[in-house]
């Protein structure tokens, strides 16, 4: 009886490794993986962005109720915060890795700079547009655009005073 049982938990125990190590090999021969195992690349990431920050504005569009006259503010102020394509944008990392670390800092340097242009650009457009609106649409577009009640995650990804971790 004992002969039997061990055996059957040898047997187990190798039924267990195999599983394991197929599952392993598997893992490694697919592309990763999102959430819920969707298979994810940087063009299917880049098209639900865009997707998702139309979906935001045309919410937000609804919700102030422009007038004709607002539209081309508005069709302005679109343009000039639109999301660029991620493709080029993020430098290599292994070109990055093979930097010393005074070029690596000038890099990150370089890059805060360029992003300090976007910004400087949004910031102009959004002025633009924001002096546009009237008080009860200044408002909504406080509440509803990021770090608003309804808006965004305040403190996601380096936001106003939130957690990161």
């Amino acid at each position: 009886m004992n002969i039997l049982r061990k055996s059957i938990l040898i047997g187990f125990t190798v039924l267990g490794m195999a599983a394991a190590q197929a599952q392993a090999q598997a893992e490694n021969s697919t592309p990763p993986a999102g959430r819920h195992g969707a298979v994810v690349n940087r063009e299917q990431m880049q098209a639900k962005m865009e997707e998702m920050f139309a979906r935001r504005q045309a919410k937000l569009h609804d919700l102030l109720k422009l007038t004709a006259q607002q539209e081309s503010a508005w069709a302005s102020y679109q343009a000039a915060i639109k999301p660029a394509a991620a493709a080029g944008t993020l430098p290599d990392r292994d070109a990055v890795a093979k930097m010393s670390a005074p070029d690596r800092l000038a890099k990150m340097i370089d890059l805060g700079k360029q992003r300090q242009v976007k910004m400087e650009a949004h910031l102009a457009a959004l002025t633009a547009f924001y002096s546009q609106l009237t008080a009860e649409q200044k408002a909504i577009f406080d509440d509803h655009t990021r770090g608003g009640a309804h808006g965004g995650h305040p403190g996601h990804r380096g936001g106003w005073g939130g957690h990161h971790g």
